[in-house]
């Protein structure tokens, strides 16, 4: 049977645990709340260029716009974009793959540069 003394040690050890858990979601909370703050920051941008690429998607004529003509077997770029903060997993790893997949699909190989 645990002394008096053990009992007290427990309750502050819970009690420290509570203060940190505490601590702990309140920046959680604040980290969030910067995040949403991002995304309705961002949308306008989303939205405009959700209509861009729509508008050039349904013209029916590619030659209007130099980048839309289609090419002969030339060099081609590809940009990849990725994640430059944590917590994406394997994002990065899996964007870089499907890039290279791409493109050895595509092609009979790649220059890397």
């Amino acid at each position: 049977m645990p002394s008096l003394k053990d009992i007290k040690k427990r309750i502050g050890s819970v009690k420290n645990t509570s203060q940190i858990t505490k601590a702990m979601k309140m920046v959680s909370a604040a980290k969030l709340r910067r995040a949403q703050d991002a995304v309705v920051a961002a949308r306008p941008y989303a939205d405009k260029l959700h209509d861009v690429l729509s508008s050039l998607a349904m013209r029916e004529d590619p030659d209007i716009h130099s980048l839309l003509k289609e090419r002969g077997r030339g060099k081609a770029l590809v940009v990849l974009f990725t994640a430059d903060r944590g917590l994406c997993g394997g994002f990065n790893a899996n964007v870089s793959k499907e890039a290279e997949r791409f493109i050895r699909e595509k092609t009979d190989g790649f220059d890397e540069y």
